[in-house]
């Protein structure tokens, strides 16, 4: 008689298979059966009957805040959302204080999210104007996802503007670079057309022409190197072709704020919550991403989980700081675009796990399949839900989709094989670990 640690009973199984109901069963933090499980000794037994068994879903793109800005957000309380939201990993951005440009500086993450994090996690290593020569070596330490550049929107040592900055970090390591893509002249240039009190004029002061004039500077930048590159947040319509031309080399991402909220109705109700880097765009912009995505241009659903206070955010603009949380409602969010019927749950799938580890080469997570790790999020595509301020774990305390009624709500969190969340409860104690990746494992000691 098999033995499991626990058994998912009867749940439709979501995979590379399609969809079917089924079993799932877990050994040793391990997904060790797919299918019917009939004589079977089990620790644990869960029934799944009407709910759906996703492969955990992976946020690539979060902000944290740690160290140096903890009174916005923090490792424990932004892991709190994720697993509250469904998501069984984050990848977690350079840009705190310190930066996160040395090695001294990821071990710092690494240890203080040691008994902390909720979920399993990752970090990005900052490019500089300086570190270029650092970074083969900087790319390949245990828990780093990878590199990102920030061609707009930062300020201080992260900032890498101009195309000989970007040359020298490409030409230096060889895993795939996440690049925040906003032109930096343009940016300065617009600057007086943020209008004070006005967060309508966000749109105007980074403008769609900023987004698309980099990334063809960065298109043309990572095909001369032979780099593999990766577009955080896109943003207009206009990137879309170009990124279908150039998917050899490049991947990229898209948020759900772009694909749910629009300009100028966003910023006229949410004001400075709807300030985000690059901007919430309008209808026209709206519509291009989601046929980008109909058309298979992109590859992940990240957050970009950028929490502010909100008294910060109540600076009228353009003090007010850019930025909004989104680990926790990334999940409810897709799914109500699921329920709507704008893309299929095997889409939704390929967008939140499997398109994390093949951007990534993620090792042993990503799909549900024998041998991978046992990270499952379990959804109820029937409940509904409309989310509030109070519910968010985030340190800030706020949504940008508060009085939204969802459709898809995640039920419970399961990451190596251990019950995080269920039913709205986050439970036990912080299991998360390290993520692994293909191109830096271990090499066995011979």
């Amino acid at each position: 008689m098999a033995r499991f640690d626990l058994v998912l009973r009867g749940g439709t199984i979501v995979n590379h298979d399609g969809r079917a109901v089924g079993d799932v069963g877990i050994s040793g933090g391990k997904i060790a059966h797919i299918g019917e499980v009939s004589s079977v000794e089990a620790a644990e037994t869960i029934d799944c009957r009407g709910l759906h068994i996703l492969p955990g879903v992976i946020d690539t793109q979060v902000h944290f805040r740690e160290p140096g800005a903890t009174h916005k957000e923090d490792l424990a309380a932004g892991s709190k959302g994720a697993v509250l939201g469904g998501v069984t990993a984050v990848f977690e951005m350079p840009n705190t204080k310190p930066l996160t440009v040395t090695k001294a500086a990821i071990q710092d993450k690494l240890d203080r999210a040691k008994g902390r994090m909720w979920c399993d996690h990752a970090f990005y290593v900052g490019a500089t104007a300086d570190n270029a020569e650092d970074l083969p070596t900087l790319e390949r330490l245990p828990g780093v996802c990878g590199v990102k550049i920030f061609m707009g929107a930062s300020t201080g040592d992260l900032l890498v503007p101009d195309d000989d900055g970007v040359r020298r970090v490409l030409q230096h390591g060889m895993r795939r670079v996440a690049i925040h893509s906003e032109d930096e002249e343009l940016l300065r240039a617009n600057k007086d057309k943020a209008r004070e009190g006005d967060w309508t004029s966000h749109p105007d002061a980074r403008s769609a022409a900023a987004a698309l004039r980099c990334t063809e500077r960065l298109l043309r930048i990572a095909r001369e190197t032979g780099r593999r590159i990766h577009v955080l947040h896109i943003s207009t319509a206009e990137e879309v072709p170009l990124l279908a031309a150039n998917k050899d080399i490049a991947t990229a991402e898209v948020t759900p704020q772009h694909l749910t909220l629009e300009a100028p109705g966003a910023y006229e109700t949410l004001r400075g919550r709807a300030q985000m880097n690059p901007p919430i765009r309008d209808a026209h912009h709206r519509r291009g991403l989601w046929a980008g995505l109909a058309q298979g241009v992109f590859d992940v659903v990240g957050s970009d989980h950028a929490p502010h206070t909100l008294e910060e955010k109540a600076k009228p603009y353009p003090a007010s700081p850019s930025g909004m949380p989104g680990v926790q409602t990334l999940l409810p969010i897709m799914l109500t675009h699921v329920a709507e019927g704008r893309l299929s749950l095997e889409r939704l799938v390929d967008l939140t796990s499997a398109g994390a580890n093949r951007v990534f080469g993620i090792a042993g997570k990503g799909r549900l399949a024998l041998g991978y790790d046992a990270d499952v999020t379990v959804i109820d595509l029937g409940a509904t839900r409309t989310l509030t301020d109070d519910e968010m774990a985030n340190l800030s305390g706020w949504t940008p989709f508060a009085g939204m009624t969802v459709k898809g709500v995640p039920v419970g969190t399961i990451i190596r094989g251990q019950k995080v969340m269920w039913d709205g409860t986050v439970l036990g104690t912080p299991v998360g670990e390290p993520v692994r990746f293909q191109e830096t494992l271990p090499r066995a000691l011979s």
